[in-house]
């Protein structure tokens, strides 16, 4: 198997080149550079598999350079690198169009693991648009041999017109990534949750139950709905009630400036809890 290809492009050296040790250790081909110019003339020369991108470089942001390289290779894969002060520049870099992104310090396993997903990805998409290719080059040789025959148009008008619209007929692997509710943005995939641009950090199952009010605010919910919704199975009345409790009280704790005077969980007697984003 060809050895994937790895650009590494951070302004601190230590990081950076620990970061490409780790790397070349898993076998992969690293070219690491600590300045935006450095970057574009590495990407002058051919695509990377992946970028590693910072979002605080000097003489250019990153999110200049995410733009530069969407120019030059639209489908190649960027992960970027951000600490938690620059949490909310990383979303929005997603929604420009990297792939993903990663806070500093981030542990070799999970670099590794991502590094390796993003990879699978890529292979499936090339193998998408080549099935694509294959399926618009049948039709093309079916047209010389058949000509307009009945056969042939029917087949034609069954599918759509060109390799891009065939393409864009295949349905979606996943849904939106990003819930937006009022001054909260929730990453699904990551699972961060920025409330007005400030990281909060919460426990996993308190994540999913934050994620279940987001998606029903401001209508309330029920206990029962909550825990079958966030957990994935049904339980008693008596028993939601004593599980959500629990779950709204890590959310009020994180979320609520005073958490026993809450202003935007509320308790809805004889139902459950409603979220005002």
């Amino acid at each position: 198997m060809p050895t994937h290809t790895i650009l590494v492009v951070d302004d601190e050296a230590n990081l950076r080149l620990t970061l490409s040790a780790c790397l070349q250790a898993a076998g992969y081909s690293v070219t690491d550079v600590g300045h935006p110019r450095d970057a574009l003339s590495s990407l002058a020369a051919g695509p990377f598999d992946l970028v590693f991108l910072d979002l605080r470089m000097p003489d250019m942001d990153g999110t200049r350079l995410l733009g530069e390289i969407r120019q030059l290779y639209p489908d190649m894969p960027v992960l970027i690198l951000t600490a938690h002060a620059t949490v909310e520049s990383a979303v929005e870099a997603v929604r420009l169009g990297a792939r993903d992104y990663l806070l500093k310090p981030v542990d070799p396993p999970v670099i590794l693991a991502r590094v390796k997903a993003i990879l699978a990805e890529q292979r499936q998409s090339a193998r998408r648009r080549e099935i694509v290719d294959q399926i618009q080059s049948l039709l093309d040789e079916l047209q010389q041999l058949d000509g307009e025959s009945a056969a042939a148009e029917t087949v034609r008008q069954a599918l759509p017109a060109t390799p891009a619209d065939l393409l864009a007929a295949i349905p979606p692997t996943s849904s939106s990534r990003f819930l937006q509710r009022g001054a909260y943005t929730v990453d699904l995939h990551a699972r961060h949750v920025l409330v007005d641009g400030r990281l909060v950090t919460l426990p996993a199952s308190a994540f999913d139950y934050l994620v279940t009010l987001l998606r029903h605010a401001p209508v309330p919910v029920s206990c029962e709905a909550l825990v079958m919704q966030s957990q994935g199975y049904e339980v008693s009345r008596p028993e939601a009630r004593t599980l959500a409790r629990w779950r709204i009280y890590q959310l009020r704790q994180a979320l609520e400036p005073d958490p026993a005077n809450p202003r935007h969980i509320f308790t809805e007697r004889g139902v459950g809890y409603r979220l005002l984003p």
